[in-house]
């Protein structure tokens, strides 16, 4: 049996290569592919959100992978439907999207599923596109536009009505089927699209779409939606592309030819008055009907075109796309929210920033206007006005009476972590320096918290906690909370601020990188399992995984008379114990669990 780096390595080979994918079912029968795959996935939140069946994360084991193994064998394994429940869209609007739960198991299959498929296509997709994909993100896609779009005149705003909702089944199936040759891998891959979904406890079919919240479908949206991407980098951007530079405006160059015949009669009047009117003209003939450029980017179903030349042409291309949306692949673009936008009068949203070409004729680095035309970022209003409305009542912040409760550096903590969620997105901005409106919003909402909880005021509060940090921009005022943890120990610090906002270029990634043979690592909780060993009793018969949600919820300070089994997990600060099914019942039963207890052959279960 190969391992499954090894097995990921041919497969992204033969992507690479682009040849066939050829009999990937029977990799779907290799455990380390689902070792892999449960040592991804396990820490996910929602690996302890029971789906329809109510099973989760917890009592994993390598007879429940065994017997995965078994059903898929005999194609007899099949897709339980997903629990649907409704969250609240983003943006502070009443609208709710629909979000799949599925089973475990069924999340362990599709990370197989999405292991394979991804090191088949990652290396064979777009270097356009930039979601779900390893070593890219929305700082890498806003990169590259702030980077390469510079002489952009208009924005085309690409909006898809209900995407992943839309995708239609055969139109999916059928393009997976031009390079995978496998019959049997793309009906688990069907059945898996058609299993249904469960609403207040009725059975609804999926006639499209991808589940929302599956664990395969992001990969399945970027392999259907790359036919877009290969349509415009195929038909309109060779199209839509040409000549090498603008010609030279010819109002530009008579003022030039003025201002060289000024200088040699030295007349410096004329030659300042004939600068300041060079400037206010473009050097370059915006409307040389020689020259286009269009460029494109897209992330997930987000995608954003850029075109120099004139606004007819913008609105074919616009139509262009909208014709090969709906005839090829089923989907509809929303009138309403895709539109064309000017670059320099108007600024176009993607991912929540504002994406504008700037224009200053007065701003010079050596003899050029290099600003102008240079594509800039912008945090929008709005998002700032939204972000800090929860901290905020009749204009001014307010304490949370929700973390009255919680201690001191819990609630310092909870802060900087929404604090520096948004200011890390937003570092790109050119504007970041605006988010400050929100950071004192929430310093004076956490110090009113604070003080609410104390009895006290404000000003105590910030005398009480204020501190500095040093930064690569010099020390920066913050507030901070230190807990000491005796001898030995570092104290834990948590601290709100001291991020100074200040712009970065370049945008750095924190997504899983790339799959490839040296960079796999086993993870430790794989070890643990394959080690076949309880780690409360030491036996190794029918080992399997107890999983908790949080830490937290065990190891509390003060509780009386801990199990050894919550002792253990807050010891080594896991949320995993590797244990036996006699010991692994006690702990759900409430039974009290010890090392080394022996067991009673009678009963199977834990003697005195």
């Amino acid at each position: 049996m190969q391992n499954a780096e090894t097995v990921l390595g041919i497969i992204q080979e033969r992507g690479r290569r682009r040849l066939p994918l050829e009999r990937v079912y029977r990799q779907l029968f290799n455990p380390q592919l689902f070792l892999m795959a449960y040592g991804r996935i396990y820490r996910n939140a929602g690996a302890m959100t029971p789906g329809s069946s109510g099973e989760t994360v917890d009592g994993m084991s390598l007879e429940k992978i065994d017997a995965i193994i078994g059903a898929l064998r005999s194609e007899s394994y099949r897709w339980m439907p997903v629990k649907r429940v409704y969250i609240d869209k983003k943006g502070g609007t009443r609208k709710r999207r629909p979000l799949g739960l599925p089973t475990w198991s069924d999340k362990l299959v599709a990370e197989v599923v999405r292991l394979l498929l991804e090191a088949y296509y990652d290396v064979q997709f777009s270097d356009h596109s930039h979601g779900f994909r390893p070593g890219r993100g929305c700082h890498t896609a806003l990169q590259a536009v702030a980077k390469h779009w510079t002489g952009t005149r208009w924005f085309i705003e690409g909006d898809i009505s209900d995407c992943f909702g839309s995708l239609d089944h055969e139109v999916l199936l059928r393009t997976l089927g031009e390079k995978v040759d496998d019959g049997r891998f793309l009906r688990l891959i069907d059945h898996m699209l058609k299993a249904g979904y469960l609403e207040d406890w009725k059975w609804n079919a999926t006639l499209s779409g991808a589940p929302q919240g599956g664990v395969a479908s992001p990969i399945l949206s970027n392999i259907y939606l790359d036919r877009l991407d290969q349509f415009v980098e195929q038909q309109l951007l060779p199209e839509y592309n040409r000549g090498k530079q603008r010609r030279n405006h010819p109002e530009y160059h008579r003022l030039d030819g003025r201002m060289y015949w000024a200088k040699r009669r030295g007349d410096r009047a004329a030659v300042r008055q004939l600068r300041l009117m060079k400037r206010s003209l473009p050097s370059r003939d915006p409307y040389d009907p020689g020259y286009r450029r269009l460029r494109y980017i897209r992330y997930a179903d987000d995608w954003l075109l850029g075109f120099a030349g004139p606004k007819h042409e913008a609105e074919e291309i616009k139509g262009r796309v909208k014709g090969f949306l709906r005839g090829e692949l089923k989907l509809e673009l929303s009138d309403s929210k895709t539109l064309i936008t000017h670059a320099t009068n108007q600024a176009a949203r993607f991912l929540g920033y504002e994406v504008k070409a700037q224009r200053c004729d007065t701003k010079l680095t050596g003899p050029r206007r290099s600003a102008s035309g240079i594509i800039g970022l912008y945090v929008p209003r709005d998002v700032i006005r939204q972000r800090c409305a929860p901290y905020m009542s009749g204009g001014k912040p307010v304490q949370r009476g929700v973390l009255h409760h919680d201690s001191d550096f819990s609630i310092v903590a909870a802060y900087q972590a929404e604090y520096r969620g948004l200011v890390q997105y937003y570092l790109l901005a050119q504007n970041v320096g605006h988010l400050n409106r929100l950071r004192w919003a929430m310093e004076t909402s956490m110090l009113k918290t604070l003080a609410g909880k104390h009895k006290s005021t404000v000003n105590r509060m910030a005398r009480k906690y204020r501190a500095s940090v040093k930064t690569d921009y010099g020390p920066r005022p913050c507030f901070e909370v230190r807990v000491e943890r005796g001898e030995g120990k570092e104290p834990l610090v948590a601290r709100f601020g001291g991020i100074p906002l200040r712009r970065q270029r370049t945008a750095v990634v924190h997504d899983r990188q790339p799959l490839t043979p040296n960079q796999i690592n086993r993870s430790e909780l794989v070890k643990r399992l394959l080690a076949d060993t309880c780690e409360i009793c030491g036996s190794g018969q029918r080992v399997e995984v107890h999983h908790v949600r949080k830490l937290a919820d065990v190891n509390r300070p003060g509780q009386p008379k801990r199990p050894v089994w919550v002792k253990l997990m807050a010891m080594r600060r896991r949320k995993t114990l590797v244990v036996c099914r006699a010991c692994h019942e006690a702990i759900h039963t409430g039974r009290a669990t010890s090392p080394n207890r022996k067991r009673s052959p009678e009963s199977g279960v834990l003697g005195n």
